[in-house]
């Protein structure tokens, strides 16, 4: 089915299809966890923008190339560099001391986060079940309403994350915040670890 000759229904079909699946998929999804927790030690908007941009390549990438993309690099590799990046980053929150305070949430330039962000989550989506759906769909539905519902569901899921982390940040003192974080993003690590062996 050519996109230019969808009807003005079929393309709200087309969008809404993908982007039901994804945002259900993705609600609770690491990514989504991974935007709450940046969000709870760093400034939101770099940490949004730094999501979004990681999701429209990686669903650039799924419609154009398909489900194959993630055979092109071995699987153990990615779920290495992943566990590695995830480590590195809990042990880092770890450190944190109680006498740090408030001025850990602008430690981080928003370049910093922006980068920290989407290498996090580029590299933990990619060939993920989510992109490997999005390949399935915009190999039966047309291309470009695919990509923008998938898009549009990922962004929203991210942009729910940072609201729930900035809340998370009111409530929860930022030196626990950064423990907390530690755990989790440790949690993350041990499980890509569980893809190498």
């Amino acid at each position: 089915m050519e996109n230019a000759s969808l009807s003005f229904l079929g393309w709200v079909t087309a969008v809404t299809t993908p982007f039901g699946l994804v945002f259900l998929a993705e609600l609770g999804d690491k990514s989504q966890l991974v935007c709450m927790t940046l969000a709870a030690r760093h400034r939101h908007w770099p940490v949004l923008l730094g999501a979004t941009v990681a999701f429209l390549i990686l669903n650039t990438l799924a419609v154009v190339f398909g489900a194959g993309l993630s055979q092109w690099i071995p699987e153990r590799i990615l779920a290495a560099a992943v566990a590695v990046l995830f480590a590195i980053f809990g042990i880092l929150s770890l450190r944190t001391k109680q006498a740090d305070g408030d001025e850990a949430i602008t430690e981080q330039s928003g370049h910093g986060i922006f980068v920290t962000t989407f290498l996090m989550i580029f590299l933990a989506e990619m060939g993920d079940k989510t992109q490997i759906a999005v390949a399935g769909m915009a190999s039966t539905l047309p291309v470009i309403p695919v990509w923008i519902g998938a898009n549009l569901a990922l962004i929203t899921t991210s942009a729910l994350g940072v609201v729930a982390g900035r809340k998370l940040l009111r409530k929860i003192p930022i030196y626990r915040l950064h423990q907390i974080s530690g755990i989790f993003f440790l949690i993350l690590a041990g499980f890509a670890l569980t893809k190498v062996f």
